[in-house]
C-alpha cells in the first residue's frame, strides 16, 4: 500500500486552516518546554473553552451532567480532561493519552561548584538522549525553585534577547584526536554535561582577608538579588536545561517545523486542539497529558500512577454512584489511541529502516500496530478488530494516514505508554505524527501531518462504537 504526499490533496482553505494550526502550536511549543509549563498552558486553554476544575465538584458534592467539561491536575505535571457524553462513564470512553516531558538536562540537588574560575551547575540527563548533540548549543534553564517556606520560585532564563544563555563546552578540534577515536556514545561522558554558568569573580570585600571561589560566590549574588534564591534551595528545585529559541519554519517552502520537545508535545498538542473542538458526543472524550515517559512512565504523575484511574473513579462516584466495578467497566469499555510519535523516514539513513513500513512525513496520521523491540518485546501489539474500526473512523472523516514500525526488526525499538492502558482490557493503539530528529535538540515535523491529526483525533474522539464489546 503505497502512501502519496499529501501537500498536493488540500484546498486554499485547508491550508490556511493548515498554517493556523501551525502556528498556534509553534508557540506551544515556545511556552511549554517543560511539563509544568505544558500543563499550565493546558489549564488556560481548557478553562477558555469552558472547562472547570473537578475540585469544584467535588469539594460541594455537585452532580456532574451531560456536556459538562471537566479537568483536573495531578502534582502541576499531568492533567486530564473530560467531556461528559450522553451515556454513562461505565459505558466506555474514547480516550487520547499523550505525553508531555521530553528528553532533557536535569539540575543535580548540589549543583554548583567552582573550577578554575569557571562556575558550573552539575547535571543529570533525563531520558535517551545522544549526550554528543547537546555540547555547543545555546542553553536556557526552566524550572521552580520551592524555598523551605514553601513559596516558589519560577525560572526562566534564556529564552529572550536580552537574556543570557547557557552552554556545555566541547573540545576544540585541533586538541581531539583522542577523543575522535572513541566511539559516539563516549565521546561526551555524561558526567561532562556540566552546564557553564559564570566566570566573572565577586568584588573584593577588603574586610576578608581571603576570598574563595569567587566566580561561584558573584553566581550566588546574583541569584539572591535576582530571585531570592539561596544554593541551599538548589536542593528542592526542579530545573531543566532546554535549547534556547522559538520553534522555526524549515525550508524555502516553510513546510516543516524544527523544535525542542516535538516528542510528545506535537501529539498533546494535536490531542488537546481536538478535544477542546468536541461540542457533542454520545462516549464520554478524554485527553489525558502525563510525565515521566521518557523514563519509563513511572512515579506519582506518570501514567504507572493511578491518577487517571483514581479521577475515573471520581466521576463515576458523582454521576453513577461510587461503585469499584463500574470503575473497572469504564476502562475496560474505553477506547485508546496512545498519541506518541513515529520515527520518521530518513533517506539520509535508509539502511536502518524498512521502506514498506516506515513512516513518512507529509503522509498522513501514522498509526503503529506494535512497538517494542525485536520480538515485540514490550509491546501493546494492538487487535486486527480495532484497527479494522480505526480504519473506517479515519477514512470516513477523510483524514490521511498510515501504518509503520520502528525501523527494521533487529535494528531497535521502543515503547509508549499503550501497553500499561491496554492493561484494563481497553483497546488500545499507538497513533502519532512522523518526526525527524527524535530526540535530538532539535526534532523536525510536517505541518501538513500536523493538521492530519487534529483532524484524525477529532474523528476517534466523536465516534461512537456500535459494538462495545467483542463477543
Amino acid at each position: 500500500m503505497e502512501n502519496k504526499n499529501i501537500w498536493l490533496t488540500y484546498s486554499a482553505e485547508e491550508k490556511e486552516e493548515l498554517h493556523k494550526i501551525c502556528e498556534l502550536y509553534k508557540s506551544w511549543l515556545d511556552k511549554g518546554k517543560t511539563e509544568r509549563e505544558c500543563v499550565e498552558l493546558a489549564v488556560e486553554l481548557a478553562e477558555k473553552a469552558g472547562y472547570h476544575n473537578l475540585e469544584e465538584y467535588l469539594s460541594e458534592e455537585r452532580q456532574i451532567q451531560k456536556g459538562k467539561k471537566i479537568y483536573a491536575v495531578c502534582m502541576k505535571k499531568c492533567i486530564v480532561l473530560f467531556r461528559m457524553g450522553a451515556e454513562p462513564i461505565s459505558a466506555g470512553m474514547n480516550i487520547l493519552g499523550a505525553h508531555i516531558d521530553s528528553p532533557r538536562i536535569d539540575i543535580k540537588q548540589n549543583p554548583l561548584y567552582e573550577k578554575d574560575d569557571f562556575t558550573y551547575l552539575d547535571t543529570h540527563y533525563y531520558g535517551g538522549i545522544k549526550k554528543y548533540q547537546w555540547v555547543t548549543q545555546p542553553l536556557a534553564l526552566h524550572g521552580v525553585v520551592v524555598k523551605k517556606d514553601g513559596s516558589c520560585v519560577n525560572i526562566s532564563i534564556g529564552e529572550r534577547e536580552d537574556e543570557p544563555v547557557f552552554v556545555i563546552t566541547d573540545l576544540l578540534v585541533h586538541l581531539a584526536s583522542k577523543q575522535l577515536e572513541k566511539k559516539a556514545g563516549e565521546v561526551i561522558e555524561g558526567e561532562k554535561l556540566d552546564i557553564l554558568v559564570g566566570n566573572c569573580p565577586i568584588e573584593r570585600d577588603e574586610n576578608l582577608k581571603e576570598e574563595r571561589e569567587t566566580v561561584k560566590a558573584n553566581v550566588l549574588k546574583i541569584l539572591e538579588e535576582a530571585y531570592g534564591i539561596s544554593e541551599e534551595d538548589f536542593a528542592s528545585a526542579e530545573l531543566e536545561i532546554v535549547p534556547s529559541g522559538k520553534a522555526r519554519d524549515i525550508g524555502f517552502d516553510r513546510s516543516m517545523i524544527l523544535a525542542y520537545g516535538q516528542d510528545d508535545r506535537i501529539c498533546a498538542f494535536t490531542s488537546i486542539m481536538a478535544m477542546l473542538s468536541v461540542e457533542d458526543s454520545s462516549r464520554t472524550a478524554c485527553c489525558l497529558l502525563v510525565d515521566k515517559e521518557e523514563i519509563g512512565s513511572v512515579g506519582a504523575t506518570g501514567m504507572h500512577s493511578r491518577f487517571f484511574e483514581n479521577m475515573v473513579a471520581e466521576l463515576i462516584a458523582l454521576t453513577e454512584g461510587e461503585s469499584d466495578i463500574k470503575v473497572r467497566r469504564a476502562l475496560a469499555n474505553s477506547k485508546m489511541l496512545s498519541s506518541d510519535v513515529s520515527a520518521a523516514y530518513d533517506p539520509q539513513f535508509e539502511e536502518v529502516f524498512e521502506k514498506r513500513s516506515a513512516a513518512y512525513l507529509a503522509k498522513g496520521l501514522a498509526f503503529n500496530k506494535f512497538t517494542g523491540s525485536h520480538g515485540k518485546s514490550g509491546s501493546n501489539d494492538a487487535n486486527a478488530e480495532y484497527l479494522g474500526e480505526i480504519r473506517r473512523i479515519m477514512e470516513e472523516a477523510g483524514t490521511a494516514y498510515q501504518f509503520a514500525e520502528l525501523g527494521k526488526v533487529d535494528i531497535g525499538g521502543g515503547g509508549t505508554i499503550a501497553y500499561i492502558m491496554a492493561n484494563y482490557g481497553m483497546d488500545v493503539v499507538d497513533s502519532g505524527v512522523a518526526v525527524l530528529n527524535m530526540h535530538a535538540p532539535y526534532e523536525v515535523s510536517s505541518k501538513s501531518d500536523i493538521y492530519q491529526a487534529v483532524k484524525g483525533y477529532k474523528a476517534f474522539l466523536k465516534w461512537r462504537c456500535e459494538d462495545e464489546k467483542r463477543g
